[in-house]
């Protein structure tokens, strides 16, 4: 299984974001190191942090012209929804998918905080915005128009854009 540690490479220089993230790993951690009897709490856990923390950065995109549909947002979507029905197919008995999906995050996670939500973060910073409070101190520097990509110059409104590659729920069984 893949397993994800805090580096350098997932610093993007916004304080909130880094601690949020931080604490991702370390729950991502704590489920792969969960036995059988840990492992749907360590996952419940992982799911929670996961609302917040998608919801944070998809709060932050809404008041910094982010388009309700953008790619970013969609992705977090797609992400939490695989996480809740992995969820609840432990919760049934299938501890294998929380194994298998922990490992795909593993692997997803590094790509989104290094190409989304680094351009999310500089556009922050571009903006001025306070993410504590959420104040934007260069209103003149927020887009004229919605921004409905991820926010990235490689980022455009392709229907590619909007699934979480790596990020599947196993097959059900029959």
């Amino acid at each position: 299984m893949a397993q994800l540690e805090w580096s350098d490479a997932l610093h993007l220089d916004l304080p909130l974001m880094d601690d949020t993230h931080r604490e991702f790993v370390d729950l991502l951690a704590a489920v792969e190191r969960a036995d059988d009897a840990q492992l749907v709490s360590a996952w419940h856990s992982l799911v929670e942090h996961t609302e917040q923390h998608f919801g944070q950065e998809d709060a932050w995109m809404a008041s910094t012209r982010f388009a309700s549909g953008n790619c970013h947002s969609m992705q977090h979507k797609v992400v939490l929804q695989v996480m809740r029905d992995g969820l609840v197919r432990a919760q049934q008995g299938d501890l294998k998918v929380l194994r298998v999906m922990a490992g795909e995050l593993a692997l997803w996670f590094p790509a989104h905080a290094q190409s989304m939500d680094a351009a999310l973060a500089l556009h922050l910073r571009r903006v001025g915005f306070d993410a504590a409070t959420g104040v934007v101190h260069a209103p003149q520097a927020l887009p004229g128009e919605l921004i409905h990509g991820c926010g990235g110059a490689t980022c455009g409104d392709s229907a590619a854009t909007h699934e979480a590659p790596g990020i599947q729920a196993a097959p059900v069984a029959a």
